[in-house]
């Protein structure tokens, strides 16, 4: 039963993330395209595409959360059981660690994107005034 619970949260986390990038993907190219003009944006955009997967199945799939179904805390105590109920609360865990964990990672690069833009931009207004 761990084991398909482990499948189970591994693959929520997957379709969560892979929603989530493709939702984002066109934006990010955008951001990527204005502020690093050369062909490198692409690999950026890549890599940040890359990123996205790796920081939501990680932050979906909580190992250490998930152990506790198969190692007690205490010698005394049993496992958990995984009860239909628990069931219904990793799923919902799942969902919503994956999504948090991209919204953070998302947020720190719209961050550094925007103050990226703030200086592309400034130095295209001096280089427009210093051309006039």
């Amino acid at each position: 039963m761990f084991l398909t619970l482990l499948l189970a949260t591994l693959g929520i986390a997957i379709v969560v993330s892979m929603v989530v990038v493709l939702l984002f993907n066109k934006p990010v190219g955008k951001i990527l395209s204005r502020i690093v003009k050369d062909e490198i944006s692409g690999a950026w955009h890549r890599y940040i595409t890359f990123a996205g997967f790796v920081v939501g199945v990680s932050g979906g799939v909580r190992i250490y959360d998930l152990e506790r179904y198969i190692n007690a805390r205490d010698q005394n105590v049993d496992a958990l059981a995984l009860t239909a109920e628990r069931w219904t609360l990793e799923v919902y865990r799942t969902i919503i660690e994956t999504l948090q964990s991209i919204a953070w990672m998302y947020l720190l690069v719209f961050i550094v994107a925007l103050i990226a833009y703030v200086i592309v931009r400034g130095l295209e207004l001096r280089r427009g005034r210093d051309d006039a």
